[in-house]
């Protein structure tokens, strides 16, 4: 199959899924073509069945703006009909199902088609989408995809919340990881470059918007500092970050944290880590705690969301009412402060992401939608029948692909 794979190429969990999808599905034969305004962060060596296409941006100065939707479309265009897409996979609804809408509508009218699937990850939904001045072009884009997936059911209930999507089922595909990548024992670790002997090295890792929360992370840092000598090690950026390290200054622990930026890689980081925080207000699914997981870190964060979906509470990590800093401390000292508990919790982690998240089960569950939106089916309602999926929609990690069953 030729798939077009259209993402934000930047620091993300969307852009690293889309990518890691693009580069599994050219392993497994199929041809890849990425179409985005510069090449995902993820992609960085050549791989055979992976190609890339930039957007190109005409300067123009009657455009304070240059509408980057419609230079998307006209590349999307364009490349399903040089490389003969058989569908192109959006994600993110914003504005990505847009064009790829408008280069359907082009090709159809030159006697062309092409299939369009949308991957919804988070805020294109529960920020973006529901703006009143995005609402009703979300709600278009969505309801004329051919198939709809969601990376949790969190997010598809917020979906159908938000948007409705009469007649239409949304599949849900969560998120997943190559546990091979985030082996802790095969992993370089830079430990002594962070944290003295004795310490204990928390982290978190984010885009630093406020919806992380990241003035918690350091807060509940705080209380578990002064417990169990332990160093907070922050990988990301954004306009959350001086807030951080104020309340570090506030908090009096300026001096064992530590703020690295943005990072390509974090595998041999989270290889040196023993906790990490998230304590998000909001998560669609949160990739970075299965990052962690698959590392063998114990994670605490916030309850309410797709994070309930990625960590078994008390066995993989603990998970606490958002803002509840002391309850969040609390799991966290537990946890560092017993070494019995840490290891299996650590082994936990690593079983639930290696055993439900892996690569070579999420994967085929997206070529058989892939097959099904390809036959004509892709979520409108019908019947559940012996190769439709299950009735709520969801295409379990384990389940056979094609067949539906909850798991």
């Amino acid at each position: 199959m030729k798939v077009g794979i259209t993402c934000y190429p930047t620091y993300g969990g969307s852009g690293a899924v889309a990518t890691e999808l693009g580069l599994e599905l050219a392993h497994r034969g199929h041809e890849v073509h990425f179409v985005s305004y510069a090449q995902p962060f993820r992609l960085t060596s050549f791989r055979p069945g992976v190609f890339f296409h930039e957007v190109e941006m005409m300067p123009y100065p009657l455009f304070e703006y240059p509408p980057y939707s419609l230079a998307l479309a006209v590349a999307l265009h364009r490349v399903t009909l040089d490389h003969a897409l058989d569908l192109l996979h959006v994600h993110y609804a914003v504005p990505h199902a847009t064009s790829a809408w408008v280069a359907r509508e082009m090709l159809r009218a030159d006697g062309g088609d092409v299939k369009i699937i949308t991957t919804l990850h988070g805020t294109d939904i529960t920020l973006v989408g529901q703006d009143p001045s995005f609402e009703p072009i979300t709600r278009f884009s969505i309801e004329r995809s051919d198939g709809l997936t969601a990376v949790s059911e969190h997010l598809k209930q917020r979906t159908l919340d938000a948007f409705g999507c009469d007649g239409r089922r949304i599949q849900v595909v969560p998120n997943f990881i190559d546990p091979s990548r985030y082996d802790r024992e095969n992993t370089p670790c830079h430990r002594g470059d962070l944290v003295r002997a004795g310490e204990r090295l928390v982290m978190h890792i984010s885009n630093f918007r406020k919806v992380k929360r990241v003035d918690d992370v350091v807060r509940v840092f705080a209380r578990i500092q002064a417990r169990v000598p332990s160093r907070l090690v922050l990988i990301g950026d954004g306009p959350e970050r001086a807030t951080a390290v104020q309340v570090a200054e506030q908090e009096g622990v300026t001096d064992r944290t530590m703020f690295l930026g943005k990072l390509e890689s974090v595998a041999e980081l989270l290889s040196c880590a023993d906790l990490f925080l998230l304590p998000s207000e909001e998560e669609s699914f949160g990739l970075v705690a299965l990052e962690a997981q698959a590392s063998g870190v114990p994670v605490v964060g916030s309850a309410g969301s797709g994070l309930d979906e990625v960590l078994e509470g008390g066995v993989t990590g603990w998970l606490h009412p958002v803002g509840d800093v002391e309850a969040m401390a609390a799991s966290g000292i537990r946890v560092l402060d017993d070494a019995d508990l840490w290891i299996r919790t650590s082994n936990a982690a690593r079983e639930r992401a290696a055993g439900r998240f892996a690569a070579d089960r999420i994967v085929p569950l997206y070529e058989a939608f892939y097959e099904e939106v390809m036959a004509g089916g892709g979520g409108r309602t019908r019947g559940t029948d012996a190769g439709a999926p299950g009735a709520n929609g969801t295409l379990e990690p384990g389940a056979e692909p094609g067949r539906g069953e909850a798991g």
